[in-house]
């Protein structure tokens, strides 16, 4: 398995659909392994905005989706993750976590039934082989296949993503929101995504891809968005990055995740970390994740500590930058529990900026729902 500091030092790997981002003027760096268009022409700001008003093509080849299948596939998902797998209906999709034993978020994953005896599994890109371990592990001595998919992964949201995808062909009339479907041989569909938008994430072959991002690109609603109009979408959104707003040192409670883990879940247990989890389910959390509005117009970034009135450390900052559609800097970070609804500032090069506790999400989601 390649952890972290050895990930770090791999050469970074690139997309499928890399000469593609190329010609459309892409300006790359690295994430989680991989080489990502990181920004197009069009630049950050309008990326972001175009999504939120038109349609965004998002390549997210760096994501992996597994496929769970055989007569204890529900088995192993209710040992992997906190999950009822037996209550998710057939093409529903469900948002769940992979803990360790003291109940430390290893993952974030969604879940999608496609059949009485499969499953598919979508897992953050600097996870996947540990998280193929994990499930592996996890699964030991059931009756299940996990199969890791090669497929390009892309990603259509916005306003007008489901006018778009109608337009270029794709099956998407009558699902909704955390609905998935297998609309062909060896493609994987759903109504899902990471900005708050309404929207599509499409697993395929390579030479559909090309096809499919070509018909779309064609549409003059459609523009390819990069991976830091992404982060300012989903943090907009109040979604969370693996690795930043949710770790293996975070537990679900001070994340503020419970409502994805179902009462039942937690009672029956079973799952890994069960014992940790109803633990801090019973202790008082010593710190709680919520949003954060900086004064002014300096963004706050990743790192930041917030400090409180007598200028003693009372959080950090995992996340921020300047939201766009919202039109103010917006970050999320940790701070202690005992003192989440207190005035909290943090200090930017020798400058005092004030936080302001913040509702979640910045910009209200426009999911379809039904």
């Amino acid at each position: 398995m390649t952890g972290p500091d050895e990930l770090k030092s791999l050469p970074l790997r690139d997309l499928p659909l890399r000469d593609m981002h190329e010609t459309a003027g892409a300006r790359f760096g690295g994430f989680a392994g991989w080489s990502m268009p990181i920004t197009y022409p069009l630049g950050v700001m309008k990326e972001h905005l175009h999504c939120r008003e038109q349609a965004g093509l998002f390549d997210i080849s760096h994501m992996k989706l597994f496929r769970l299948a055989g007569p204890q596939a529900e088995a192993a998902l209710a040992r992997a993750c906190p999950i009822a797998p037996a209550a998710i209906a057939q093409n529903r999709s469900k948002y769940t976590l992979l803990l360790d034993d003291r109940a430390g978020i290893l993952d974030d994953l969604i879940v999608t039934r496609l059949g009485p005896d499969a499953f598919m599994v979508v897992a953050n890109a600097g996870n996947a082989e540990a998280d193929e371990a994990e499930l592996r592990a996890r699964a030991q001595g059931l009756d299940v296949a996990i199969e890791p998919l090669d497929r390009v992964f892309l990603a259509l949201q916005g306003l007008g993503a489901e006018a778009a995808a109608i337009r270029a062909g794709l099956p998407v009339e009558g699902l909704v929101f955390m609905q998935g479907i297998e609309p062909r041989e060896h493609w994987f569909l759903s109504r899902s995504g990471y900005t708050g938008e309404d929207g599509f994430e499409i697993g395929l072959p390579e030479a559909d891809a090309r096809a499919l991002a070509g018909t779309l690109l064609a549409d003059p609603t459609v523009a390819w968005i990069g991976l830091a109009a992404r982060d300012s979408l989903r943090l907009e959104a109040g979604l969370c990055l693996h690795g930043q707003d949710i770790t293996s040192e975070a537990n679900p409670v001070e994340a503020g995740l419970m409502w994805a883990i179902p009462k039942a879940v937690r009672e029956r247990g079973g799952f890994v970390g069960a014992e940790a989890l109803a633990a801090a389910m019973a202790a008082a959390p010593a710190r709680r994740r919520v949003g954060l509005k900086p004064e002014g117009r300096q963004p706050v970034r990743a790192g930041a500590v917030i400090l409180d009135d007598d200028g003693a450390a009372a959080g950090i900052v995992t996340s921020g930058g300047f939201g766009p559609s919202a039109n103010h800097p917006v970050a999320m970070g940790y701070v202690r529990a005992d003192r989440a609804d207190d005035a909290f500032h943090t200090e930017i090069r020798g400058n005092r900026i004030a936080l302001a506790v913040h509702p979640l999400p910045f910009t209200p989601h426009r999911y379809r729902r039904g």
